[in-house]
């Protein structure tokens, strides 16, 4: 395992963690900011919005940066807005240093999943994929639960500060170890635009959005769902972020052996896990031993998508690697923010949390019938499969 990886993985992690210890701390920000549940839902929506608009722009402002470069300047960015995250004494500036941080997100990701499939054969390219974004799963395993407690106990801006100094372990990782690619060539901007074109891509981007909007638009709310629904204490919240985090992280690796295999029946039995998983939580929440179970199948099923929707859109876009990559990342968090959205929307329209999961379920419908689709156009796995090696 190459150690570059490792360090990608580290910086998947600090990244992983900002962006998803918010859902974790979202009654202790209300409380402290003096907002409702749904205004600072707002912070996830905000995070998100910020990674869909300026994912595009990162990767092309980076473009003629040698990929390790480009990488190290994202980070960089990174620190800065935790940073910013930790000292904010208000609402608005602490929504304005979501939406800073934010912006390496994308490009982050979007090129760091190129450098680490270029690090493996091509057989492997999802698994390597896949043990990048293990940081974002392990953000959920160990960041997540870790820094909502931290919160929970020195103030929520004491998780932004344990986090900044993540980002600068990752930062001094990604100088040492990282290595340079010399087969790197010049970008042409108009060979970058040019891989955009396509219906397929842009159904494969669709697929993202609504996958990521059905699985937000329930782990947004989930601590208030636990909590008010389920009856489980801070503490009780603390653990089951964990024992999400473990399925996270468990999906995330038979994910990418299954895509490696076979790449649109595994996107499809997802969406269809997800939308079954969301519609038996709605019943399920009420009790703690059925939802912590229900919860963790769901959080299994939805991670396993990841890689194979990330190799997915790199397959429509070869000319662009880094762009359509660093767009499928912003997709993801456009996707967020929709969640997001639809879940504060059926709270504030006093529909009642257990209706959440319904809404969750819809969305992953959706993201299956345009997965049909889009392989019904495609040809199916062979097809890809020829593509991609």
């Amino acid at each position: 395992m190459p150690l570059s990886l490792l360090i990608l993985a580290l910086s998947a992690f600090a990244i992983g963690t900002t962006e998803f210890v918010i859902m974790g701390l979202l009654p202790d920000v209300a409380a402290d900011l003096g907002v409702t549940i749904p205004g600072a839902g707002w912070l996830v929506t905000g995070y998100a919005l910020g990674v869909a608009i300026g994912a595009p722009f990162m990767a092309l402002a980076t473009a003629r940066l040698p990929r390790k470069a480009a990488l190290v300047a994202l980070m960089g960015v990174f620190i800065v807005g935790n940073l910013l995250c930790a000292v904010a004494a208000d609402y608005n500036l602490l929504m304005f240093a979501r939406v800073v941080t934010a912006l390496c997100h994308g490009a982050f990701f979007g090129i760091g999943s190129v450098v680490a499939a270029s690090l493996v054969p091509a057989n492997r390219r999802a698994s390597a994929v896949a043990l990048m974004f293990t940081g974002l799963t392990l953000a959920n395993v160990l960041g997540v639960p870790l820094g909502t407690a931290l919160g929970q106990v020195a103030g929520w801006r004491s998780t932004f500060w344990a986090v900044t100094a993540i980002g600068v372990v990752a930062l001094l990782g990604l100088i040492r170890y990282l290595p340079r690619q010399g087969e790197e060539h010049r970008v042409d901007m108009r060979a970058e635009l040019a891989a955009l074109k396509g219906i397929g891509l842009w159904l494969s981007l669709g697929m993202t959005v609504l996958f990521a909007a059905s699985m937000f638009a329930l782990f947004t709310y989930v601590a208030p769902l636990l909590g008010d629904v389920t009856g489980v204490s801070p503490r009780g919240v603390t653990w089951t972020l964990l024992l999400i985090g473990l399925g996270l992280t468990l999906g995330n690796i038979l994910g990418g052996k299954l895509a490696d295999r076979r790449l649109g029946a595994t996107l499809m039995g997802v969406f269809a896990a997800m939308a079954v998983l969301c519609t038996v939580l709605s019943w399920t929440s009420v009790a703690l031993v059925p939802a912590e179970i229900t919860l963790f199948l769901w959080a299994t099923a939805a991670f396993a998508a990841v890689p194979a929707l990330q190799v997915n859109v790199v397959t429509y876009g070869k000319a662009a690697p880094n762009l359509v990559s660093t767009l499928n990342i912003g997709a993801f968090n456009l996707g967020n923010a929709l969640g997001a959205w639809v879940g504060g929307s059926v709270i504030a329209h006093g529909f009642g949390l257990t209706r959440v999961p319904l809404a969750a379920a819809a969305l992953a419908v959706l993201a299956l019938i345009v997965t049909l689709i889009t392989f019904s156009q495609r040809g199916g796995d062979a097809e890809l499969a020829t593509a991609s090696h």
